[in-house]
C-alpha cells in the first residue's frame, strides 16, 4: 500500500537545510524530464506537472489556483501530489499538496539566497501575507536567524495579520522598504510589475516568487537589466511565466542574460561574485522541485 503523509507528520521531520540539501543533490543526478499543462477560466487556473528523474522516480502534481479564495476566507490554492517508484512505476505515496507546495516553493527561494544573497543580510523585505509569505520568513529565518524582517501588502490588514503574532514590522512605503532590504523575497498576485529597478541598491538580492502564469510579472524590465538573473529552470521559466517571458520578447534582456539555473549549481555557477552586484532569482518552482521535494519528505517520514 502507499504510503500517506500528511501535513502535521510531515512538519515533524523536516527541516530547511536539510531540504536545501536534498535539492541541491536532486539537481547532481540526470535532468529531470517535465511536461506542465495550463488550463484557465479567467483569474482560475488549473495547473498539472509531471516529473521523471531517473534514479529519484516521478511525481504527478495536481494545483487548482482560484485566487478569488481568499475573499471567503479558503485557501487560493489546492490540489495534491502523487510520488511513484523510478524501479517499476507504482505508487510510493500521496504527500499533502500543502506541505509538498509549502517546502518546495520556499526552499527553492532559500537555497538561491544562500547562493546569491550577501551572508551578512540582515534586513529581509516580504511582499505579500499570504501562507507563502509566511513560510518565507521561517525559511529565511534558518539562513539568516539575526535578520529584521518587514512585511509589506496592498492590503494594510493582511500585512499586520501575518505581522503581529511573529512580532515582525509593517512597511506602508514599499520604495523605502524596497530601498532599505538587503533581501527582498516577494510572493503577491501581482500582474503588473511591484518593484521598480531604480529603487535597488547594490549588494541587494531580489527574489521573485508570484508569477506563475503568462501575463504575471512582479518587477519591472529595468530591475533586471541592472541585476545578474537566475532561474531555477530554463526550462519551466523563460517561455512560459511572464517575469521572464515578456521582458524577453521585447528584448528589453536576451537568454544570454540569464546566466544560470540550478542545473549549474554543481559547476558553481548559481553564485555571487562581489559585494555590490544585485542579484535577481526567478522562483519558478517546477515540477522536478516537486518531486524532489516528495521525495524528500518521503525518505526523511521513513528515516523517522
Amino acid at each position: 500500500m502507499p504510503e500517506s503523509i500528511g501535513f502535521e507528520e510531515g512538519e515533524r521531520v523536516l527541516t530547511w537545510p536539510g531540504l536545501c540539501d536534498a535539492l541541491a543533490r536532486g539537481h547532481a543526478l540526470p535532468r529531470a524530464e517535465i511536461a506542465d499543462s495550463f488550463l484557465y477560466r479567467g483569474a482560475d487556473t488549473l495547473l498539472n506537472r509531471a516529473a521523471w528523474i531517473d534514479g529519484l522516480g516521478l511525481a504527478v502534481k495536481t494545483a487548482t489556483i482560484f485566487p478569488g479564495n481568499g475573499a471567503s476566507g479558503r485557501p487560493a490554492v489546492n490540489g495534491g501530489v502523487c510520488l511513484y517508484s523510478d524501479a517499476d512505476g507504482t505508487l510510493e505515496a500521496m504527500v499533502d499538496f500543502h506541505l509538498v507546495t509549502k517546502w518546495k516553493t520556499a526552499g527553492d527561494s532559500l537555497l538561491a539566497a544562500t547562493r546569491l544573497a550577501r551572508p551578512d543580510s540582515r534586513r529581509i523585505l516580504v511582499l505579500g501575507a499570504g501562507n507563502v509569505a509566511r513560510s518565507l520568513v521561517e525559511a529565511y529565518r534558518s539562513a539568516f536567524p539575526e535578520a529584521e524582517f518587514m512585511i509589506w501588502s496592498r492590503s494594510g490588514h493582511s500585512a499586520r495579520r501575518l505581522a503581529d503574532p511573529l512580532g515582525l514590522a509593517v512597511a506602508t512605503d514599499l520604495e523605502a522598504a524596497v530601498k532599505a532590504a538587503d533581501i527582498v523575497t516577494s510572493a503577491t498576485m501581482a500582474t503588473e510589475p511591484l518593484i521598480r529597478g531604480d529603487w535597488l541598491r547594490p549588494g541587494q538580492h531580489i527574489d521573485l516568487i508570484g508569477a506563475f502564469r503568462p501575463d504575471m510579472r512582479e518587477a519591472d524590465d529595468r530591475a533586471l537589466q541592472r541585476a545578474r538573473v537566475f532561474v531555477d529552470s530554463r526550462e519551466t521559466v523563460l517561455a512560459h511565466i511572464g517575469e521572464l517571458k515578456i521582458p524577453l520578447a521585447s528584448g528589453a534582456i536576451g537568454p544570454e542574460d540569464v546566466l544560470a539555473d540550478y542545473y549549474d549549481l554543481v559547476a558553481g555557477g548559481v553564485r555571487r561574485e562581489d559585494r555590490d552586484e544585485i542579484t535577481l532569482f526567478k522562483n519558478g518552482g517546477g515540477a522536478h522541485l516537486d518531486l524532489m521535494t516528495a521525495r524528500h519528505i518521503l525518505d526523511a517520514w521513513r528515516g523517522a
